[in-house]
């Protein structure tokens, strides 16, 4: 069926800052518009001869790490100091969490989405903010939107939670969300004691250093579209976080990575979560382990749901290139600063690839 495509000037009055449309009720009433503000320029558009979908993200199991032998250990470590360093990106299965508490958050979640538009404004999110429900990151009436509904809560340490925004339908919601991001926690403080040994640090160096660690939760719906040629679910860009752990649903496949320069596809593994590394410490290890781009593109049939945790240093922790990491073939990249700067920064620019990070570079000249 073909697309009705709005212009411009019939969505300028409802599409402001602090005024767009939510993607779910535009579909209910007009299910192949596609408004002005979503379709994208023609060299931001997804381009299927730009996506290598044989490739596959590597895929570390935990368990080989925690609890294998001391071959099959050291052969883990190896796939996943390989995964970082020229990934960003790697599937992380038996893991140690539970199937069932999988399932409750994807279903919770999901259950949300689904609730009358009234009830998901009870917790609204306010221009220029991050958390609650809405879209993040617009800043201009004229930037191009994601096709995305989003529900952002901050939940450790307890002064970034704004209790009125966490969502009081479905009822076991934000117990649910406690316990899931108790574990996700756990597990990133795993990988990070397995990072600094492969980096040949101390085990504790990350964790130690980190503090009081900042954990944020989005949970991300992308409804159907009509014309996914012209929009994007969510626009490239690289996270700001240490470790950013996903959980995406297994019946669609819409995150893709960029990798030497094609997009490639994130294929869901049954009760696998997706980790990648953030900006964070891509600094921390002078650029030997990156952050990468990323995005997500949508489906013309298929609904897509994720749930995403961000792990990151305290705010008033400084960042910079771990001493031991360098050297004189390795000069200093980046220069200190505070990560509350840097989490500023970058929340109130929009999303655009690997932009932010330019705030953290040291320029050189030759």
């Amino acid at each position: 069926m073909a697309s009705t495509l709005l212009p411009s000037s019939d969505a300028t009055s409802e599409n402001k800052v602090g005024d767009v449309q939510d993607i779910q009720e535009l579909r209910r009433a007009q299910p192949t518009a596609i408004p002005a503000r979503y379709i994208r320029d023609s060299t931001e558009r997804p381009a299927a001869d730009a996506v290598l979908a044989s490739l596959r993200v590597p895929v570390i199991d935990l368990s080989k790490l925690v609890r294998g032998g001391r071959r099959q250990s050291q052969e883990e470590m190896a796939r996943l100091c390989s995964a970082c360093e020229e990934w960003g990106f790697f599937q992380v299965i038996n893991h140690g969490i539970e199937e069932g508490l999988l399932e409750s958050m994807e279903t919770l979640a999901k259950e949300f989405f689904m609730l009358p538009l009234e009830e998901k404004e009870k917790c609204p999110m306010a221009p220029g903010t991050i958390q609650g429900y809405g879209h993040a990151f617009v800043f201009s009436d004229d930037q191009k939107l994601d096709w995305c509904n989003m529900l952002a809560l901050g939940v450790e340490p307890a002064f970034i939670r704004k209790p009125h925004l966490w969502p009081a339908k479905p009822a076991s919601l934000s117990e649910t969300l406690e316990e899931y991001s108790s574990r996700i926690r756990r597990m990133c403080q795993i990988l990070l004691i397995l990072i600094a040994r492969n980096l040949g640090l101390s085990p504790d160096y990350f964790n130690d250093m980190f503090g009081e660690a900042v954990q944020a939760v989005r949970m991300n719906y992308y409804p159907p579209c009509a014309r996914p040629d012209l929009v994007l679910g969510l626009s490239p860009h690289s996270d700001g976080s240490a470790l950013t752990v996903l959980q995406q649903d297994t019946r669609s496949v819409g995150l893709q990575i960029l990798k030497d320069g094609a997009w490639v596809p994130v294929h869901p593994i049954a009760n696998a979560l997706v980790v990648n590394v953030g900006d964070s410490i891509e600094v921390l290890t002078n650029g030997r382990y990156k952050s990468v781009e990323h995005r997500v593109v949508t489906d013309e049939e298929m609904d897509r749901l994720s749930v995403v945790t961000f792990y990151a240093p305290s705010y008033e922790v400084e960042l910079g290139p771990v001493p031991e990491l360098v050297d004189d073939n390795q000069p200093c990249r980046y220069r200190r600063f505070n990560h509350g700067e840097y989490s500023r920064h970058y929340v109130t620019n929009k999303l655009q690839g690997k932009k932010t990070l330019e705030f953290a570079k040291i320029q050189t000249s030759y």
